[in-house]
């Protein structure tokens, strides 16, 4: 009598219920994932607005005028390089509001150059 040596390796079943086991949990975590990069792309937008706001105030402290631009910033050393902005990912995006009611030009405020809106419902530009 002979005795049969059982084949090494999966069946094409075994290997098809486990691709389908695997797409299942993909399928719910993909949407989570992308979920949490754009909220963590809004929470970097809101703290680069905070802290370009708060080098403009302080320039403007300092100097007792609004910067021209954010180049000014840069060169007067109040930020480090102009931030890139998180939802465009770009640097050169930014909405540059002057100061309201007055003769003077420069940079008092600036919004982000993204289109749509957040999670809340607000529109970027608004922030």
């Amino acid at each position: 009598m002979t005795v049969r040596k059982a084949a090494a390796g999966f069946t094409l079943i075994e290997l098809l219920v486990v691709l389908a086991i695997i797409a299942t949990l993909m399928s719910i975590a993909a949407p989570r994932y992308f979920e949490h990069l754009d909220r963590s792309r809004e929470a970097s937008l809101r703290q680069t607005l905070l802290v370009v706001r708060d080098a403009i105030d302080r320039y403007h402290s300092d100097i007792g005028k609004w910067p021209d631009d954010l180049d000014t910033l840069v060169a007067k050393r109040y930020l480090r390089k102009i931030p890139v902005d998180p939802v465009t990912e770009r640097s050169d995006s930014w909405l540059l509001v002057p100061p309201p009611g007055e003769e003077e030009a420069g940079v008092w405020d600036l919004h982000s150059g993204a289109e749509g809106t957040a999670k809340d419902g607000t529109r970027f530009a608004e922030w």
